[in-house]
């Protein structure tokens, strides 16, 4: 029987972040894609800042070797507020996400 490759990082005692990016209503929402290498929070906050993320609508993380895995949107968006004031330019994309990522 084949198996399916398994999306536990070689490295599973780390945290891995992941986008769901909205393409609209015709194509709709999906998990971005990433390399291994690239789905831990600093290279997800630069990612959200070099406008590589159209409109990201939830961010999740999970670390298999703890055993969890939760919505983190609210904590990056609070991130990215916090460090808002480090960029010259903030993408519209960052700004939308940032309005809609509210603590309620």
């Amino acid at each position: 029987m084949r198996r399916s490759p398994s999306i536990v990082p070689r490295e599973a005692d780390r945290d891995v972040y992941l986008v769901l990016d909205d393409f609209g209503t015709r194509l709709g929402r999906a998990w971005r894609e990433t390399d291994e290498a690239g789905a831990d929070r600093a290279t997800l906050i630069q990612d959200l800042m070099n406008d590589q993320c159209g409109h990201p609508a939830r961010i999740v993380a999970f670390n298999t070797a703890d055993g969890w895995s939760r919505d983190v949107t609210m904590d990056i968006a609070d991130e990215l507020r916090r460090r808002y004031v480090e960029y010259d330019q903030v993408p519209r994309s960052v700004q939308e996400f940032l309005e809609t990522a509210i603590r309620r």
